[in-house]
């Protein structure tokens, strides 16, 4: 069974018996007149499809006595005409056969249909209030039906969120999904280092991101997972800075946070270093010490534990590390705990230390078990996939060292969880290099 088919057979396993789940992939965009955005397929209508045309919506039956669960597309219409202008398109008996459904009908035809599939399900699931335009027309679905009661059809009784079955499901990754996100975080990672062995001072930050832009294009990648942040000197202490057009000076660290999406799947990295390919000494002092947060927090990582110890390894180090070296008041503040407990650490480390990763670059899924009691933070499981990203972002401020001024510093890595303690944390990343010394020896050459 393909990858998506045993998505779907999952799915229509985990709804009503007889209920009907249905699902759209996303709309092209006009950009003006007289051309659209790139197209972006929706990634819940990917997961479960492997289809990538626009005008298409996916409809799942699930077994019910006597009956087998059943997998409908709808899709464009093969038309050799419009293919001259916009490029192939599967029409719905090539759709069934390639991408494995049980049955494929023109999208044209969905209205119709759906008023007869719906007959006697006890339920629907959508996504409910994402589209106003969705939950209108799933109305005059129901409206259809319920004009049939006199020959003793029933409308479903209930209406139910599918969004967040979709969710759960997405947390885990299978293999199929493994092996794209490493193929994403590798170009990813080969594009970082390309930027950094381009770089010199006096260049704009643009420039650097067009050596990014091209090492994702030459090995295959479709999109940038989101827009690139190039920020040189101060603009890195500005989380989402996005500019990128700033004249990069003799001293300045250079952060990127840039990845690509390979065949839908997302990766995330950032590497923060030297313009000139030599770290100074307090630039050196703080990466080193962001550099050991991300090490305390992927040993954090393991099946089991829960997400939340991620943050809190990274928390403890950096806070350590803010004390001994004056950027916080030793004599005020005293202790780690007391750091922790006033959250004085967010003077210079403002975000948190990750995120779900996988289709969506800030992928779906809680970070808390809502069925628990004060919904704590949600134990981590093997297939799971994540960033680790702590920082530290210096503005000059009274009582802050001046050596320390306007450094900002990310260090991020995409990581899979693994199957045991022995190894929980599995990088996607690596190709980018990460120490002091990987990154002055490679801007060297």
């Amino acid at each position: 069974m393909n990858p998506y088919a045993a998505r779907r057979a999952r799915l229509a396993a985990a709804i009503e018996p007889g209920a009907v789940a249905v699902l759209f992939t996303a709309p092209e965009v006009a950009r003006n007149s007289d051309s659209d955005y790139p197209y972006r397929h929706d990634s819940y209508f990917y997961y479960l499809t492997g289809f990538t045309e626009p005008e298409s919506a996916l409809v799942l039956i699930a077994a019910r006595a006597g009956a087998p669960s059943r997998s409908i597309l709808f899709c464009r219409e093969k038309d050799v005409d419009r293919e001259i202008w916009d490029g192939f398109r599967h029409g719905p008996v090539a759709a069934r056969d390639s991408f494995g459904f049980d049955e494929a009908y023109p999208v044209s035809e969905l209205d119709a249909q759906m008023a007869c599939l719906l007959a006697d399900a006890p339920s629907l699931y959508y996504a409910m209030a994402h589209d106003t335009a969705l939950d209108t027309r799933v109305g005059g679905w129901l409206k259809a039906v319920r004009a049939k009661a006199r020959s003793g059809v029933s409308a479903p009784s209930r209406t139910q969120h599918l969004l967040v079955l979709l969710d759960e499901m997405r947390l885990l990754k299978d293999d199929p999904e493994q092996a794209l996100m490493q193929r994403a975080a590798t170009i990813s990672g080969q594009a970082h280092a390309r930027a950094m062995r381009a770089a010199r001072p006096g260049m704009f930050e643009y420039e650097l991101e067009a050596e990014l832009l091209y090492e994702f294009r030459r090995n295959g990648a479709q999109f940038p997972a989101y827009t690139p942040i190039v920020a040189s000197g101060a603009n890195a202490c500005v989380l989402h800075y996005s500019a990128n057009n700033a004249r990069t000076r003799d001293g300045d660290l250079v952060l990127i946070d840039a990845g690509c999406e390979f065949d839908s799947y997302a990766a995330d990295i950032t590497r923060t270093f030297p313009v000139n390919g030599r770290f100074s000494e307090a630039q050196k002092t703080l990466y080193e010490l962001v550099l050991g947060a991300q090490a305390a927090a992927l040993e954090a990582i393991k099946p089991g534990r829960p997400y939340s110890d991620v943050h809190e390894a990274a928390l403890r180090v950096l806070s350590a590390g803010m004390l001994e070296h004056g950027l916080l008041d030793a004599a005020k503040y005293g202790s780690v705990d007391n750091v922790l407990a006033e959250r004085a650490y967010a003077q210079f480390y403002m975000h948190g230390t990750g995120h779900w990763l996988g289709l969506d670059v800030h992928d779906t899924g809680s970070y808390r078990d809502l069925a628990l009691e004060g919904k704590p933070s949600r134990l981590l499981l093997p297939g799971m996939a994540l960033t680790v990203e702590p920082g530290i972002y210096v503005r000059p401020a009274p009582g802050v060292p001046e050596r320390f001024w306007n450094i900002g510093i990310r260090i991020e890595d995409d990581v899979i969880v693994g199957a045991s303690s022995q190894c929980g944390a599995r990088v996607l990343s690596d190709a980018a290099p990460k120490t002091v010394a990987e990154i002055e020896a490679l801007m060297r050459g």
